[in-house]
Parts: structure tokens; C-alpha cells; sequence
């Protein structure tokens, strides 16, 4: 927001706190009034198969809103892999989002990032315990949020695309290399397990969510950040 304030842009950002509810269609007439772009970057309070119905209902309301009051342009953020990963309910969830914005009527630009390094404490937590962490082999490339920011701000300058956009942070590592890595940094003593059938990514095949072919790449190095 700070970046594009500079560039003398008017932004605003609603949430609960700010009286909206796109899950009820609460306060989005008041959100969108004289909005020429709308950023989607709100999150399923859970990664089971009810974020389906989540998503389902909140870009609904999301994009009848903003034709009633003549957005120009749907910004969403969005996962690399995720229609590479059909045994993550999550992801199948985040599939349906883009479908709707794609097939909606708001020209739109999809922004698909990889694991945020900021999530990645997060993750090692989800199976761990007083002694281990046990984390899976599959392979990540973390990039730091504020380089997601600075996407979203040049596509939201810019025109709808009409498509997608990847962007991964520099480097690639297996999931268990991660943990390991930010124990380290934390000065944790506890031990990483590799465990192929260990939490959420447990699921997600080898190299499903890396960056593709044409991805933009980060310069924030994910031992940098930890450090």
C-alpha cells in the first residue's frame, strides 16, 4: 500500500475490521464505491474441503459487487501448482477461485506465488513435537512476501492481463532442508525427520509447486531472510 500511495494512487483496505464480510456480502457496495481495481487476497479459514464452499461463495459475491459498481479490473493471488496437486483440498479450493474470476464478468490478472517464507515456521510447527519435526521431501521455492507486494503493485498499475502470472522466490529446497534451516536460525536443537507421509505437503507431488517455465524470480534468498 505504501508503494502505491507514493506513486500518488488512493488505496484502501477493508476487511472484517473495516465492517466487510465477503462471506455474508456485508459492506461491499461501501468497499467498492469508485474502486477501479479490486486485490483478492483473502484466505479460507481452514485447508479442508470447506474452504470449497468458502471460496465459492466469497468470489461470488465478490465479483457481483464489483460489476454493480464498475470495477475495472480483479487482481487475485493465487498458489503455483495448485492444479498440479488434485489430493489437496485446499488447492482444489483455490482452483475453483481462479475458474470463477476467470470465467467472470471483470477482465481480471491472476498472480500466482510459491510458499511464503514467512509461513514457513508455521509449517515446521504443524508436526512437530518436544523432541522432532518430521517434514516431507517435497520441494519448495519460498519468496519473500514483500517481493508478492511488489508484484501485485505493478499488475494493479497496470491492465488486465487476462491470465496468470507465476512468480517463486531464487531457490529451491526439499521441505525437510527447509525445517532444518529455520531450526537452525531459531537455534531449535530439536531434530528434522524426513517423513513422506508428514502434514499437508505430504500430498503434493515432487516438483508440483516450484516455479513453471516463464515464472518471474525473487532476489531474496531464503537463507538471507531466516538469518
Amino acid at each position: 500500500m505504501d508503494r502505491l500511495r507514493a506513486t500518488h494512487h488512493e488505496v484502501a483496505a477493508h476487511g472484517r475490521s473495516s465492517g466487510l464480510d465477503l462471506l455474508k456480502g456485508e459492506g461491499l457496495p461501501d468497499a467498492l464505491r469508485a474502486a477501479e481495481v479490486v486485490v483478492d487476497t483473502i484466505d479460507a479459514p481452514s485447508f479442508d474441503a470447506k474452504a470449497v464452499p468458502f471460496f465459492r461463495k466469497t468470489t461470488a459475491n465478490l465479483l457481483r459487487a464489483a460489476e454493480q459498481a464498475g470495477v475495472g479490473h480483479i487482481v487475485l493471488l493465487s498458489i503455483v501448482g495448485i492444479d498440479r496437486v488434485p489430493d489437496v483440498d485446499y488447492y482444489n479450493a483455490k482452483v475453483l477461485q481462479e475458474v470463477l474470476v476467470q470465467e467472470g464478468p471483470i477482465p481480471y490478472s491472476i498472480v500466482r506465488a510459491t510458499q511464503f517464507m514467512e509461513f514457513i515456521d508455521k509449517i515446521v510447527e504443524w508436526t512437530s513435537d518436544s523432541d522432532s519435526v518430521r517434514l516431507p521431501t517435497t520441494r519448495l521455492q519460498p519468496i519473500a512476501v514483500g517481493e508478492v507486494v511488489d508484484t501485485l503493485a505493478d499488475v494493479v498499475t497496470g491492465p488486465p492481463f487476462n491470465g496468470t502470472l507465476s512468480v517463486a522466490g531464487p531457490d529451491v529446497f526439499p521441505l525437510d532442508e527447509l525445517g532444518r534451516l529455520t531450526l537452525q536460525a531459531h537455534h531449535d536443537r530439536r531434530s528434522v525427520v524426513p517423513d513422506e507421509s508428514a502434514g499437508l505437503f505430504a500430498a503434493v507431488p515432487p516438483d508440483a509447486i516450484i516455479a513453471p517455465a516463464g515464472a518471474m524470480i525473487g532476489r531474496i534468498h531464503y537463507t538471507d531472510w531466516v538469518a
